[in-house]
């Protein structure tokens, strides 16, 4: 469920949270070779609509159906407001003592939904106020109440401000940099905890800072980009390299430039190296380049992160 609000009756109309919830639904509807990926709801004050209170609690309520046992998320850029009643997504008719929808409720919500996974994008001034025991203002405490499979990636912190920049949010801006391949692992996975780090070291310098929290069992990708190396060539580490820290002899049959002595099977051998490197889970001997590695028949091996790699597949578990 995406949600953007620009139009309110009485706070301050804001320009970007439109724009920043159709261009955030287009990039989770389809992963990177356009296979589907989430079934997106789009839920915005376009045209003139008021998304008041009663509109978008009846839609969370049914967004997160507690029959529903998929992976679940929501999306929401717009106004948080924060009053002695703790903080709330602000709605359209918002005023002081009926600010909206409490983020406490949202928690809860997401808390009692039998979804194996929830995760929740709150692009709002006060977003880290989500996921903690608030009962007044002055009084935001850190800790998380949080079940097993609930992440929320937040904006900003509890007492900060989100802001908006060249029509989109500062912070969504990032998330769409991060879904579209910033934050993808080499396998091309993209995880909220890869997004929290991304804009986490994009915003290090800006006093809006952006808050993760988690109690996840796994590291789940929310979309799927274009891998660095592929699965196969990943299980064949073990074929490669018959330790995690075996060092393999490169030769002159290993460059396809000479003619003369390339062994079509070595050259295959020698391109996949290649990509490992440039994935940085294959180091060579000596120096960074690979050629000069086969010219003067040296080694290459791999990076403690390859190692890794090379148990996961020994492990059968890519």
């Amino acid at each position: 469920m995406i949600v953007g609000i620009n139009d309110y009756a009485s706070a301050p109309c804001l320009s970007g949270c439109i724009a920043d919830a159709v261009a955030v639904a287009q990039c989770l509807e389809r992963n990177e070779d356009k296979t589907v990926n989430f079934r997106c709801e789009l839920l915005t004050s376009e045209k003139g609509g008021m998304v008041t209170a009663p509109v978008l609690r009846q839609r969370l309520h049914a967004h997160l159906d507690q029959n529903f046992t998929g992976d679940a998320l929501l999306y929401f850029s717009g106004h948080g407001a924060a009053t002695s009643l703790g903080a709330h997504l602000l709605t359209y008719e918002g005023a002081q003592f009926s600010p909206g929808v409490p983020m406490r409720e949202l928690v809860d919500l997401a808390n009692r939904s039998r979804a194996r996974n929830v995760f929740i994008f709150l692009d709002c001034c006060y977003a880290g106020a989500a996921g903690s025991d608030e009962e007044v203002v002055g009084s935001f405490e850190n800790e998380a109440k949080l079940r097993e499979g609930v992440t929320i990636l937040a904006a900003a912190r509890p007492r900060q401000g989100a802001h908006e920049v060249a029509g989109h949010g500062v912070f969504t801006r990032l998330v769409l940099a991060a879904l579209a391949g910033g934050a993808a692992d080499i396998r091309g996975r993209v995880s909220t905890a890869g997004i929290y780090a991304y804009a986490d070291a994009v915003l290090g310098a800006l006093d809006q800072r952006p808050i993760y929290k988690s109690h996840a069992a796994s590291l789940e990708p929310i979309r799927l980009c274009r891998p660095t190396v592929s699965d196969e060539e990943l299980r064949q580490l073990p074929t490669l390299f018959r330790e995690p820290m075996t060092r393999y002899s490169l030769a002159p049959s290993y460059e396809e430039t000479f003619e003369d002595v390339a062994v079509p099977e070595h050259v295959v051998v020698f391109k996949a190296f290649k990509r490992l490197q440039t994935a940085g889970l294959l180091r060579c001997e000596v120096g960074q380049d690979l050629y000069w590695m086969a010219v003067r028949s040296q080694g290459v091996e791999l990076t403690p992160l390859g190692q890794l790699y090379w148990e996961l597949a020994t492990a059968g578990q890519i």
